[in-house]
């Protein structure tokens, strides 16, 4: 027995205690050492019961994931499980902290289980694209019935320990030490007639065996459509915890969750699952401390300030909020304490809480209002001569060593740096609408950057719940990057004959929320303008530009805010109709450049928009824009709705081969050099590794 479990006897009851932190994962030391302590208590005779404890913050938060996919080492976590309940003398559980996924079901194979009261119990696992796949599908209906276990495993929402005691989950709580509560709880058990308690024999969740089916029913019918793989084998684990004997539904699970585990929507999962992990690893991040931040000063109220300030009262800062003048800032502190009335109506907070927030929140018309921020924002409007005069007067009122930060989403950081007396102090921060809301930060490092500034931009969007992505300085930066290019290989389509809600519904199809052509006319169709009027003195004259948006900006079709844009939307409604004039100015210029449309099915818009994305996201790599290929899955998954199902573009690229990928590229830069394949495939294919080696940095 290793180091990672530990064995001792107190007074008749073997301690069994599970040491691998941080968060004692149920790697292959943990099992064996648990399959060794078990017969070893079996096997003396002095041992009466036995108490299975954790040290550390946590009971096995799971089981250790980056076996996945790997050669399994014995014994399984399923096979541990059996032998945990298998024992003929009676087993308690003394757990605490997250108990998660496989630490839940060892715990379930216990024959009782003691909980301090703030424990948190789940099975997260179709967040990985797997189930419960060590016995959960079938030892939880068995105690609560299918409708509870089915929402435990697919709605993955953790419960606490009050709610597991009212599902007959756990056998009670209690505040004194649990090893101790415990360790008492065998000591009763001792020589009591039926102390064993095998879950796999425990029949109360399957006593309405019409009830039950119907649960299985409704969920079933539930899920119809959707595309995720999980869910519905979970729906089939349960199902068959009903109609099959114990073994019987533990080869079905198992079975079911080697379906899960090969399937790319797990591969998928798994790897975003490491990916925002990745992401908050910077070099910076590793080398420097970041600077203490207590108070915020943001300058702009919009839809955008506004978001970004409830977000850092959320997260408990103090905030000074600055707009042009009284009646703009009235409106925005208006803005931000709507959104926490909101969050009251939703019983997300207390109206004491709210007050609290607010309380946090003072507004001013004046930029020396700001003068004791740790860290001020500016969120004005995206025009670098704008932005240049209000980081002017920042950077004289603002205390030494203070950050300097832009939202902007697409300008040079390094020409706003270089407007201010320490460019060491400046960074971006660009938030995502609404902010609020949105999880994605990407952290965009200019070249003066000092690194604890970086490190300081990484622990405030950890604070703030958010996921940060580190960026250097490109026109749009790591996200809006591959946006920009997915919107050019759309547009080209549009010209060459696809009609814009053909590739919208082909997008959705896909698992986007919404479509290309939606989310301008959401956006605004003059914000991407803007851009190509920036953009148009260095725009390669060999490159095929696309006027279609611009002669829709120029008829003042701009998007829902102007009533119509790809869509139409009548009297303010955000739900659009399709637009035969729209088709028209197509159609006209089309002929204006003497183009023959074709047709163009869902297969072909699919694989060329995500083409395009990856194939920007291997330059942002090649040119250290972004430091590896997940952070763009990470930017895309969590600011642009890339479905988290597939991976992000860059993984879902791994998956379908990079080389066809590759060699369509070449193929389609026939067409034009837009097309032309990043560097960065040749080097990948070279080596016969993919992205995923890039990931390791």
């Amino acid at each position: 027995m290793g180091q990672e479990v530990k064995f001792n006897v107190n007074d008749g009851v073997a301690v069994i205690t599970i040491n691998n932190p941080p968060v004692n994962a149920l790697n292959a030391a943990v099992r064996q050492g648990l399959v060794t302590a078990f017969d070893d208590a079996e096997a003396n005779d002095d041992v009466k019961a036995i108490v299975m404890f954790a040290e550390g913050r946590t009971f096995p938060a799971g089981a250790d994931i980056t076996e996945f996919g790997k050669p399994t080492v014995d014994p399984w976590l399923p096979d541990v499980c059996n032998r945990v309940e298998a024992t003929c003398k009676p087993v308690v559980a003394a757990v605490h902290g997250t108990v998660l996924g496989g630490g839940f079901e060892l715990a379930l194979a216990a024959h009782y289980r003691i909980a301090d009261p703030m424990t948190t119990f789940g099975l997260p696992e179709v967040t990985l694209g797997i189930l419960p796949g060590a016995g959960g599908t079938q030892r939880v209906p068995r105690i609560c019935g299918a409708e509870a276990a089915l929402d435990l495993m697919i709605a993955k929402a953790p419960i606490s320990a009050a709610k597991a005691v009212d599902l007959g989950l756990i056998d009670g709580v209690s505040r004194a030490h649990v090893r101790d509560a415990a360790l008492d709880f065998a000591h009763e058990l001792i020589g009591k007639p039926n102390a064993l308690r095998p879950t796999r024999e425990r029949t109360e969740g399957l006593s309405d065996p019409v009830g039950y089916a119907r649960a299985v029913a409704a969920k079933r019918q539930a899920l119809a459509g959707n595309p995720l793989f999980a869910p519905a084998k979970i729906v089939d684990c349960v199902e068959a915890a009903m109609l099959l004997p114990f073994e019987g539904g533990l080869a079905f699970e198992q079975a079911a969750f080697e379906d899960c585990l090969r399937s790319d929507q797990s591969a998928a999962l798994r790897h975003v699952f490491f990916a925002e992990r990745k992401a908050a690893k910077a070099p910076e991040v590793a080398r420097a401390k970041p600077r203490p931040v207590e108070i915020v000063g943001i300058v702009g109220g919009g839809t955008m300030g506004s978001g970004i300030a409830a977000s850092f009262l959320d997260a408990g800062f103090g905030v000074v909020l600055v707009d042009r003048d009284q009646p703009m800032l009235d409106t925005a502190l208006a803005r931000i304490e709507s959104v926490f009335d909101k969050a009251v109506r939703k019983g997300s907070i207390t109206a004491q809480m709210l007050d609290e927030r607010m309380a946090r929140l003072t507004g001013d018309i004046h930029y020396f209002a700001v003068s004791e921020a740790d860290l001020v924002i500016e969120c004005v409007i995206e025009d670098m001569s704008v932005k240049e005069q209000v980081f002017a007067t920042l950077d004289a009122v603002i205390k030494p060593g203070a950050i300097l930060a832009t939202n902007t989403s697409y300008l040079d950081i390094n020409t706003l740096a270089a407007g201010v007396a320490h460019p060491e102090n400046v960074l971006g921060l660009h938030f995502f609408s609404p902010a609020h809301v949105m999880r994605l930060v990407e952290v965009v490092v200019g070249e003066a950057t000092e690194a604890d500034v970086v490190a300081t931009g990484f622990t405030l969007a950890k604070k703030l719940g958010k996921i940060p992505v580190r960026s250097g300085v490109a026109d749009g930066f790591i996200g809006n990057s591959i946006l920009a290019a997915y919107r050019t290989a759309a547009d080209f389509m549009l010209e060459d004959g696809a009609s814009p809600y053909q590739v919208d519904a082909t997008m959705r199809a896909f698992g986007f929320p919404m479509g290309p052509y939606q989310v301008l006319d959401l956006a605004g169709l003059d914000i991407s303008w803007a851009r190509r009027k920036r953009l148009k003195s260095t725009r390669d004259p060999e490159m095929r530009y696309i006027a279609i948006g611009d002669k829709m900006c120029q008829k003042g079709w701009l998007g829902q805010k102007a009533g119509r844009g790809y869509y139409t939307y009548a009297d303010g409604s955000r739900l659009g109709v399709e637009d035969p004039e729209v088709l028209g100015l197509i159609a006209a210029e089309r002929e204006r450049k003497g183009i023959t449309p074709r047709a163009f099915g869902p297969e072909e818009i699919l694989y060329r928009c995500l083409s395009a994305m990856v194939n920007e996201g291997a330059n942002l790599v090649l040119n250290k824009i972004a430091q590896r290929p997940s952070d763009i899955d990470v930017a895309m998954i969590h600011g642009y709705g890339f479905p988290r199902w597939r991976g992000g573009p860059m993984k879902a690229a791994e998956l379908s081969g990079l080389l066809s990928l590759r060699n369509q590229l070449r193929e389609f830069a026939k067409e034009d050099k837009f097309w032309t394949p990043s560097p960065l495939f040749d080097e990948v294919i070279k080596a016969g590794h993919g992205f995923d080696t890039l990931n390791a940095v």
